[in-house]
């Protein structure tokens, strides 16, 4: 399986539509929101181009290929108008023997991981920031940044991961890096 790995939208529909568009040429099978789908926060100023109902009219028609976790700009009032789940604090998938956590980063983090081993992918959102690294541990942890809002100088991008690999690109599509599990 492929996964198309995306997080912190902010309700940009411009920033949506361009994720969107590499999602579809990546032909990858699934595509993995880590949280803060809709709602930008206080903490953050309006996307371009702020159109949270507009990402709900994108996402709703892939919501059989859709895997979510839940952002803690992410409410109840969102799950009423999204046709996939949102609310779980992480999901987790199994693919080919590897357990892929997908968080959104404010309950777990790179700080704060659950019992995974070096065989696993941890993904995460929440800051923002790009990142594809092994722990010490051999774990390999991946953000793969905001589409809409990034920070630190760091790309708006995504990550993809098939075949126990995984790279993280900028949204243009360009890779930024690559690690094998």
């Amino acid at each position: 399986m492929k996964y198309f790995i995306i997080s912190d939208i902010h309700g940009s529909k411009g920033a949506a539509e361009l994720a969107l568009n590499a999602f579809r040429e990546s032909k990858s099978d699934y595509l993995v929101i880590l949280g803060d789908i809709l709602y930008h926060g206080p903490r953050n100023p309006l996307p371009d181009a702020h159109d949270p109902k507009g990402v709900v009219e994108l996402l709703n028609p892939l919501s059989h290929k859709i895997i979510a976790c839940r952002g803690n700009c992410d409410a109840e009032v969102d799950q009423m108008l999204l046709t996939f789940p949102i609310l779980s604090d992480y999901a987790l998938i199994a693919d080919n023997g590897t357990r892929i956590f997908c968080t959104h980063g404010h309950i777990y983090s790179p700080e704060k991981l659950p019992a995974l081993s070096e065989k696993d992918l941890f993904l995460f959102g929440h800051t923002h920031v790009q990142t594809l690294y092994r722990d010490k541990s051999g774990l390999v942890i991946c953000n793969p940044g905001s589409i809409s809002l990034p920070k630190e100088d760091s790309a708006a991008g995504f990550a993809i991961y098939e075949n126990r690999s995984i790279a993280t690109y900028s949204l243009n599509g360009k890779m930024i890096s690559r690690i094998t599990l």
